[in-house]
């Protein structure tokens, strides 16, 4: 169909375009407010800037569009395929997307506030920056996507797959995370404060300078991870493991450890309060030799 076609028929009041065939078109600016584009071919096709807010776009080919800064708050893309697509800066607030197909896509800077992304497949895409505040992520495939600087507080990610993802800088705060596999990721610089991570895999994961006040890690195996200057003022680590993690310069205070492994884990210059700190653990005879020069303070 041709683009003016589309907008002339839309001026009309027809808002039923199911199944159209729009691939490569340019429909950039273009204002289409409720209308039903479901199992449409827009492949390639560049929907920048275009008001598609409450349209249903379910089932629909979005392979390589454009829809970069594209306004599609509460609209429905359920098992739509926008893989490799550009929705940098898009708008989707409380949109429904899932099984939708987004390997690869690039949404840098996107809103997705509230989304429904249940079973959605992000695979390597980039999310960074993205806003996902209050979206449910639940058996998502999240492997080697780029979250740095994300917003994903309230988000729910039961189920969903977390291999290789980046989550550096990431605002992560009050996340249940427990029993999630995080071994060796890239949670540097995050903020966790309040965060679930009771029984959590994170096997040589990088937490460094990361921020875990209040965080649940208890039953965590945190073996070899790299906690050098982290805030774990407050947290919960009773029966973590911590052998041979780093935790140089790191903020223990008023932390729980009863039963805490700390077999050769560093603890240079790391902060631990004598009195406010519980900080009960039994050490293997071989422990004594680990490095640990822990400055404890008194309370003030």
């Amino acid at each position: 169909m041709e683009v003016s076609t589309l907008l002339e028929l839309y001026e009309q009041g027809n808002r039923n375009f199911a199944g159209v065939d729009l691939s490569g078109t340019d429909l950039t600016k273009v204002i289409l407010i409720g209308v039903n584009l479901s199992g449409a071919n827009l492949r390639g096709a560049n929907l920048a800037h275009t008001l598609l807010n409450k349209s249903d776009l379910s089932g629909a080919l979005l392979n390589w569009a454009n829809l970069k800064f594209a306004k599609l708050g509460e609209a429905k893309l359920v098992d739509a395929d926008l893989t490799k697509a550009e929705l940098s800066g898009a708008f989707l607030v409380k949109s429904k997307l899932p099984g939708a197909k987004l390997s690869g896509a690039n949404l840098k800077g996107a809103n997705l506030r509230s989304v429904n992304m249940w079973g959605a497949n992000l695979c390597s895409a980039n999310l960074q920056g993205i806003n996902l505040r209050g979206a449910n992520l639940s058996g998502a495939n999240l492997n080697w996507v780029n979250c740095e600087a994300a917003r994903l507080i309230g988000a729910m990610l039961y189920g969903s797959s977390l291999s290789g993802i980046n989550f550096r800088k990431a605002l992560l705060n009050g996340l249940d995370l427990s029993g999630a596999d995080l071994s060796t990721i890239n949670l540097s610089g995050a903020k966790l404060i309040g965060a679930n991570l009771e029984g959590a895999n994170l096997i040589a994961t990088d937490l460094s300078a990361a921020v875990l006040r209040n965080a649940n890690l208890s039953g965590a195996d945190l073996t070899g991870a790299n906690l050098a200057g982290a805030c774990l003022e407050k947290a919960n680590l009773n029966w973590a493991r911590l052998n041979q993690a780093d935790l140089t310069d790191a903020d223990l205070s008023e932390a729980t450890l009863t039963g805490t492994d700390l077999e050769y884990t560093k603890l240079q210059c790391s902060i631990v309060p004598q009195e406010k700190t519980n900080f009960y653990f039994t050490l293997p005879q071989t422990a004594l030799n680990f490095e640990a020069a822990v400055t404890v303070l008194g309370n003030e």
